[in-house]
């Protein structure tokens, strides 16, 4: 017997025409005349209608041997029902068992507590709260290669061994055969700058590690950047390139996502106000203003978590603080000529108190300045001599930023911690599964 097999998410084009369709069980009942089973298979949910008097005692008879995540193979014709799970049925004919699921599935119609689903994170996914998340997930990272597909961006893909660090924060190091010590990178943007200088435009996106011993609801050890690098962008036209990003992909999320958002229980009404241009305030500002809500931040602090929060409280759009003091930024940063204590740079704050969303920057253009940093951070000179060559045969100006991927996906689905939009989250306290 041929069969037409059918994903849940493409049976309404099959209406009053039997195919077969390949899933797990969600839930059962039976009235005794008539059974249902509610099936998933990550592109939807539909209910199989089991009547008695018509599937004959075979196919009765194993609707019984059904559980909690069974996979099964149930063929069926299809009726559109607003009512039914899913908004679709499966009237059965045949069902076929693939895989039974014994009675101690883990994870039960109930309350369980977070370390208990992340132990559990295996079958934790397959929730529709977490197909939610990944479907939003899966959207943002298209909506960001297709933002810089559309303004002819390269890609390049960096390594993620370097002998080089971008930033202060924890590293994670191995021993690399007979060259010594390796790092997993802590971002791409050191090579981004080569490849800009090589392309002109270009992207890197890819896992970055930081071995912070943080234990906050904004941390995980192994995360994903977005790195853009643009010759010829000053620090302006770099802020300029970070909204219209931004904005780009929250747009995209509310057009195509709007059903995941909601099921989440997202506000989109604060989704939807996320226009351009957003806020700008100079670090000397942004100081002065948590300062006069009680901070104990002085001028030359980086800015906490606490200060990041009391800084967007008041708006409805990201936030960019601008020109930080050198010391509290990386080595890599321009200098400003207009004031040689801080730095041309900016961190964007996503509002609703998530945090710094995009970190970026002019890079300093001069090899002599960029030099001193670099010994002035105590860095081997050594480890960055192509990276000092940039400069030294043919310098350019130029910027770029790097956006942290999963606080990004957290913040426009209105979820409180990161660890749940990223498939097997990795934090100090986590390694498995």
């Amino acid at each position: 017997m041929s069969h037409t097999y059918a994903r849940i998410a493409e049976l309404p084009a099959h209406e009053g025409q039997p195919v077969t369709v390949r899933a797990w069980v969600t839930h059962v009942r039976s009235s005794g005349k008539v059974a249902f089973a509610v099936l998933r298979d990550g592109t939807g949910v539909a209910q199989a209608v089991f009547v008695r008097a018509e599937v004959g005692p075979e196919v009765w008879e194993r609707f019984k041997e059904l559980t909690l995540e069974t996979s099964v193979a149930i063929t069926g014709a299809v009726r559109v029902d607003a009512r039914a799970p899913g908004g679709v049925e499966l009237g059965v004919t045949a069902l076929e068992i693939i895989g039974a699921s014994p009675i101690d599935y883990p994870i039960q119609p109930k309350e369980h507590g977070v370390d208990f689903l992340l132990d559990n994170r295996h079958f934790w996914l397959r929730s529709p709260r977490q197909r939610a998340i990944f479907a939003i997930r899966s959207e943002i990272e298209q909506a960001i290669h297709d933002f810089f597909y559309d303004r002819g961006f390269l890609r390049v893909d960096t390594p993620i061994l370097t002998a080089a660090i971008g930033e202060r924060s924890g590293l994670f190091s191995t021993a690399y055969f007979d060259e010594g010590t390796a790092y997993l990178a802590q971002t791409g943007q050191l090579y981004g700058e080569a490849a800009a200088a090589a392309f002109g435009k270009i992207y890197t996106f890819g896992p970055t590690f930081r071995a912070e011993k943080s234990k906050t609801r904004r941390h995980l050890t192994e995360f994903w950047m977005i790195e853009p690098e643009v010759a010829w962008n000053d620090s302006a036209d770099n802020m300029r390139l970070q909204e219209d990003f931004v904005a780009f992909i929250v747009l995209r999320c509310v057009e195509r996502r709007r059903k995941e958002l909601e099921e989440l229980g997202r506000d989109m009404a604060k989704l939807e106000r996320i226009t351009t241009p957003f806020h700008r305030l100079d670090y000397g500002d942004a100081v002065a203003l948590v300062q006069q809500k009680g901070s104990d931040t002085k001028w030359g602090d980086d800015l906490g978590a606490e200060d990041e929060a009391l800084i967007v409280e008041d708006y409805d759009k990201p936030v960019f603080v601008m020109n930080y003091p050198k010391e509290a930024k990386a080595f890599y940063m321009k200098e400003n000529p207009d004031d040689p204590r801080t730095v041309l740079c900016d961190d964007l704050l996503a509002p609703e108190g998530y945090g710094e969303m995009i970190g970026g920057s002019q890079r300093e253009d001069d090899y002599d300045k960029l030099l001193h940093r670099i010994r002035e951070e105590g860095l081997d000179p050594s480890a960055y001599d192509w990276y000092l060559d940039l400069r030294k045969y043919g310098t350019f100006v130029h910027s770029g930023f790097g956006l942290g991927l999963e606080r990004t996906v957290a913040w426009i689905c209105g979820l409180p911690h990161i660890r749940e939009v990223i498939a097997f989250p990795r934090m100090m306290n986590r390694l498995r599964p």
